[in-house]
This record gives structure tokens, sequence and C-alpha cells, in this order.
């Protein structure tokens, strides 16, 4: 993945840089805030690892401005603390946004399970976010067209991204307009039943 790596300190940030690099994610460095506000919108990276405290703009302001984005590809945000956080400070970086903490200094083993859990999420938010989009669907038999220019039922296209298993039922107003009629249709075309003519002794 491409990760964004926003710190002042410059010793952190190469520690940083060079963890994410062996861990095989390609790096966007920047040493504060609005630098890291710049590489985004130039190089949009969906996931970001930035420290709290940087001059210019703090990672807190950074989160909030990269959530006022809408319409864009989620990013996930990693904010990096310091060990003496608070809880009303975590806290206080959830509601601003934030997905995930990391305590200073960084250990690579908690970084890899953080990253695994960003393209988790990264991967299930592009999926939701396909289903919103226009889909190409047959007028006729009501089939979607996949990223593959292949024709599947929508049951089976919904079901492969997102494993969501659909049911089938008749909703009222087609159970008056379709089930109704073809229910008296039938009645209609039974035979009729002859009455059983007893015979006298």
């Amino acid at each position: 993945m491409k990760v964004l790596a926003a710190e002042d300190d410059p010793v952190a940030r190469a520690v940083l840089r060079r963890s994410l690099e062996r861990l095989g994610h390609e790096v966007v460095e920047a040493k504060d805030g609005e630098e890291a506000w710049e590489a985004w919108l130039r190089e949009k990276p969906r996931v970001a690892v930035c420290d709290w405290q940087m001059p210019r703009l703090n990672g807190l302001r950074l989160c909030k401005r990269l959530r006022a984005q809408e319409g864009r590809d989620y990013v996930y945000f990693i904010l990096l603390t310091g060990t003496t956080d608070s809880a009303q400070n975590r806290r206080s970086a959830a509601e601003a946004g934030v997905d995930d903490f990391l305590t200073k200094p960084i250990d690579l083993s908690r970084l890899w399970a953080r990253l695994r859990v960003a393209e988790r999420i990264l991967k299930y938010t592009t999926q939701v976010h396909r289903l919103e989009e226009m889909m190409p669907m047959c007028s006729y038999c009501k089939k979607i067209r996949d990223d593959q220019n292949y024709w599947q039922q929508i049951e089976s296209y919904i079901n492969e991204r997102t494993g969501t298993e659909i049911s089938h039922s008749v909703c009222p107003e087609c159970y008056q307009r379709v089930v109704v009629p073809e229910l008296e249709r039938l009645k209609e075309a039974a035979p009729k039943r002859v009455p059983a003519v007893r015979r006298k002794r």
C-alpha cells in the first residue's frame, strides 16, 4: 500500500519510513502537517501514519481535514502518540476520526498488525463504495455486469462482494399486481368439477 508517514522529528521519521518499507509499503514522507496535507492531495495514499504533535498542522487537525473531504476514498488514519497520552486525548482523537493509535517508539509487530487491519477495512470500504455506485444492469433479465464484463445474477454479484445472503419474497404491491391476477387466472382455467350423480337402487 501507499502510506503517508508524517513526523516532524527526522530520526523518528527515518525509523518510521524504514519500518514501513521493511513491511513492503510505498512511503510518502512529510515533516509536518501542512506538508502531509499537500502530499496527500498529490499522492492520494489510502493510509496515514501521523504524529500527533507537529508544526503548522498537528495530526488531529490533519485527520479532521481529511475527513472533511466528502466523496473521496476512505483514508485509514493511525495516530502516533506518546507514552503519557490520556484517555481523554484518545477520546478526542477518536471523535476527530482517528481509526487507530500507535505508541512511540514504533514496534514493528504492532505496526504490521495495524496495517493488516487497515488493508481489510479499506478493502471493505471499496466494495461498499462500488455497490453504492451506478451498476450496469440488463433491462430485461436484471443481470449485473461485473468488472470482467461478465453478466451475473444480482444476488450472486452482491454475495461475492459482501457475503450477504439474499432471500426472496413478494412485496404487497407485487402480490396485488402479479400474484392475485395469476391465481385468478389459474382458478378460471382449472377444470370444473362435475357433481357426482347418485344412482337409484
